[in-house]
């Protein structure tokens, strides 16, 4: 099992030397991916439902904090001060930026990092976003999605890309430097919703969930398996091995004292670090080869204590 943690992009860590430090940890920890998150700008009113809350809201509106890094500026930034972890988006709400721009942008970075990049891919959630952007209209944002990673692909892998869809259109062009990683970087496609079940079979390397979706819970391994067992159906309808697709988890739940399900016994992957391990071990006993863990915290030696504890307790008994 391969194991993540998110760099800041918001609040107090959301500093150079901050984000420098837990680089360094999660590198000289063992860790394999540093994820970085999306939003450009954060509307000081939000109509619309954040689909990884029960409740709906959105906690980065309480008290009206808009603060948010670029993700692709940080993303090349910490290209530079790390030298062996992976860089994955998780995830880039691919409507936000011309196609052309992230398929040159995430080229470079790749080719400057000696072929790191991972490119975590979503459609997005928050319409006042899309409208503050002036982009396609929300309510095409699936569509918006699968033009444009197709149209990534044909720029990262043919000498003279031409793509021709409703929302993106080119040709006569040429687009270099292409990435490093053949026939271009890991995609992964984020989200839980059978659209996005039927993008991943159709345009994905790996299906990336989020196990705290309330329509899609996956805070059991039954669920999750359930679920598994759905995007297998989709690839073998749509004529696609589904042993060709990857799966990944990102764990929002993950805590060193077990909590206790909404449905009664222990929530996943909290506990004991025995607890945990057994966890992560009956996912990849699924299939799943990568975890994103919540390890976050606003200071920096706590985070720096969690992904300590992590690291010397939870992955020894997971990959020895």
């Amino acid at each position: 099992m391969e194991f993540g943690v998110s760099a800041p992009i918001r609040g107090p860590l959301a500093n150079a030397a901050s984000i420098r430090s837990l680089a360094e940890t999660a590198e000289t920890l063992g860790y394999d991916y540093l994820t970085v998150s999306d939003h450009i700008v954060v509307p000081t009113e939000i109509d619309s439902t954040y689909p990884y809350s029960e409740t709906g809201d959105f906690p980065w509106a309480e008290g009206g904090d808009v603060e948010c890094m670029e993700q692709f500026t940080l993303l090349s930034w910490l290209a530079a001060i790390t030298s062996r972890v992976r860089l994955l988006t998780s995830v880039t709400v691919v409507p936000h930026r011309s196609p052309l721009f992230m398929a040159k942008s995430l080229a470079t970075i790749d080719k400057l990092s000696g072929g790191r990049v991972t490119f975590g891919c979503g459609a997005g959630w928050l319409r006042e976003e899309f409208e503050a952007l002036g982009l396609p209209p929300f309510a095409a944002r699936g569509q918006v999605t699968n033009e444009y990673i197709q149209a990534i692909k044909a720029i990262w892998t043919e000498a003279r890309p031409v793509y021709a869809g409703e929302f993106v259109k080119f040709d006569k062009i040429g687009m270099d430097p292409k990435p490093v990683q053949q026939p271009h970087p890991p995609i992964w496609i984020g989200g839980e919703s059978a659209p996005a079940l039927r993008r991943t079979v159709a345009m994905g390397d790996t299906w990336y969930p989020f196990g705290s979706n309330p329509k899609f819970p996956m805070d059991t391994l039954a669920a999750y398996g359930a679920r598994v067992q759905r995007l297998h159906g989709l690839a073998e309808e749509a004529g696609r091995d589904p042993a060709s697709i990857g799966l990944a988890y990102n764990c929002a739940f993950h805590s060193t004292q077990a909590q206790q399900h909404r449905d009664g016994g222990r929530l996943i992957c909290t506990g004991s670090p025995e607890q945990r391990a057994e966890d992560i071990r009956a996912f990849a006993e699924v299939g799943t080869t990568s975890m994103i863990i919540n390890l976050t915290a606003d200071d920096l030696g706590a985070m720096q204590e969690r992904m300590e504890e992590f690291a010397a307790n939870v992955m020894p008994l997971v990959n020895d």
